[in-house]
């Protein structure tokens, strides 16, 4: 597996995963109705950088790397992940948070904050503990979620260097 800067091309790969994630509403806060177009301006021209995961030329997974605030808090960026459903469970996230704490270092940022992982997202909040993130708050049913209703979210946070 590669992991590579997006270009405007890998759209066409990255999109299939956006929507079937975002629309589910289950981990995202995005409108579960974003369409294609709201979706490459979130995912591909917000972001500082987009990556994607990439094997045999399909786009296994994607990320996007941004500071989390502007001005005096931009050393600390935000990351977003996102893995197809055929390609779960083949340590693509991993990787991927991985590459992204090596590039976000590499682009001068000091330490990296999640804004909202919801506390259903079991394996999500597994991982990012397991790769040294701690959940430093909770916020009480900050999220909507699609199956369960008002859900807690965690904040989760690294320092880098």
């Amino acid at each position: 597996m590669e992991i590579r800067l997006a270009n405007a091309e890998d759209f066409d790969g990255i999109w299939p995963i956006f929507h079937e994630i975002v629309s589910a509403g289950e981990t995202y806060t995005y409108p579960p109705k974003t369409n294609r177009a709201e979706a490459y301006h979130l995912w591909m021209e917000k972001p500082k950088a987009t990556f994607v995961a990439v094997e045999e030329g399909l786009i296994m997974g994607t990320y996007y790397i941004t500071p989390n605030k502007i001005g005096l808090g931009d050393h600390v960026c935000n990351c977003g992940y996102m893995v197809g459903s055929a390609f779960r469970g083949r340590g693509i996230a991993a990787t991927m948070c991985e590459h992204s704490q090596q590039i976000a270092v590499e682009m001068g940022f000091l330490a990296m904050q999640y804004n909202s992982v919801v506390v259903t997202n079991v394996g999500a909040v597994r991982l990012w503990q397991k790769l040294g993130f701690e959940i430093i708050g909770t916020m009480t049913k900050s999220f909507r979620h699609a199956k369960h209703g008002l859900t807690d979210a965690h904040i989760m946070y690294k320092w880098l260097q």
